[in-house]
C-alpha cells in the first residue's frame, strides 16, 4: 500500500507551451515502473485551457467543481459540470478548460505508454474556444 498524501507535491503552474491562460495542477499520482495510469487535479481560471493534445492510451476527465468546456477535433464544443466524466479515446485530437466566466476544475487521469503521456500541438485559438 501507498498513500500519497495531498500536498507531498507543490502546485505548479501550467507551462505557457501546453495551456492558455491561468492553470494550477496539483500531482495526485504519478506512477513508477511497471504502473502506468497517473493523474492529476486541474484547475482552469475563466478562459483558460489547454492546446490540442492527444493520449496515446486515452484520457478521462472527471469535473469536479465549476463550468468547463471540451471538443474533440471536428466535433462541436461542449460545456462540462461537476459530476460529468469525459472519455477521450486514445490519439482522439482534443482540448479542455473553463467557461468564458467561470473557473473548472478537474481530474485528469492518462496512462504512459513507451514513456508518454500526451502529445502537445498549437494553442486554441479564440475563434475556436467561443469567444
Amino acid at each position: 500500500m501507498e498513500i500519497f498524501r495531498a500536498g507531498q507535491v507543490p502546485s505548479r503552474k501550467g507551462p505557457a507551451d501546453w495551456f492558455s491562460g491561468q492553470v494550477r495542477i496539483d500531482t495526485l499520482f504519478n506512477p513508477a515502473a511497471p504502473d502506468r495510469v497517473q493523474g492529476a487535479s486541474v484547475t482552469f481560471e475563466p478562459g483558460a485551457r489547454t492546446a490540442w493534445h492527444t493520449h496515446p492510451l486515452g484520457q478521462t476527465l472527471i469535473v469536479t467543481a465549476g463550468l468547463g468546456r471540451v471538443q474533440r477535433d471536428g466535433g462541436p464544443v461542449e460545456e462540462i459540470r461537476p459530476g460529468d466524466v469525459v472519455w477521450f479515446a486514445p490519439d482522439e485530437r482534443h482540448w479542455h478548460g473553463a467557461g468564458p466566466t467561470t473557473a473548472m476544475t478537474h481530474i485528469a487521469l492518462q496512462e504512459v505508454k513507451d514513456g508518454k503521456v500526451v502529445d502537445w500541438q498549437e494553442h486554441v485559438s479564440d475563434e475556436e474556444y467561443g469567444v
